[in-house]
């Protein structure tokens, strides 16, 4: 999901379509909440259900999501506790983490005080 967005904002796209998951559309929810995105909507079609992403450009055109980068990995899992949780571009940034409470942005598990998995750093 995460290399399909890089890839539709690099282009200027208006919107990018990704395999429907749960943590995708819980990371969809996060950059939508957090303004990245314009919005996303759940498609069901015949074989497995897809997001379709809205992406979201500054008046100008320039781009809203500078990068976009995966931190954990399925060969090498990257958990946080709250006070390692990182402070991207010095607050500028959103790290996206999966919690037991669903996928929150960092802030949102500082206000909890849980951790989890790092998913991934915006910028």
């Amino acid at each position: 999901m995460l290399t399909r967005v890089r890839n539709a904002v690099r282009i200027q796209r208006d919107e990018v379509v990704v395999k429907a998951s749960r943590v995708c559309e819980g990371v969809a929810k996060v950059l939508l909440e957090q303004g990245y995105i314009c919005g996303y909507d759940r498609v069901a079609t015949t074989n497995q259900d897809v997001l379709r992403i809205r992406l979201k450009y500054g008046p100008l055109g320039e781009n809203v999501i500078h990068t976009i980068v995966r931190r954990s990995k399925p060969s090498s899992r990257l958990y946080c506790n709250v006070e390692k949780l990182p402070r991207v571009m010095g607050g500028l940034g959103i790290a996206i983490v999966s919690t037991s409470q669903g996928v929150l942005s960092d802030n949102q598990c500082r206000q909890r005080k849980i951790g989890g998995e790092l998913l991934c750093i915006v910028s």
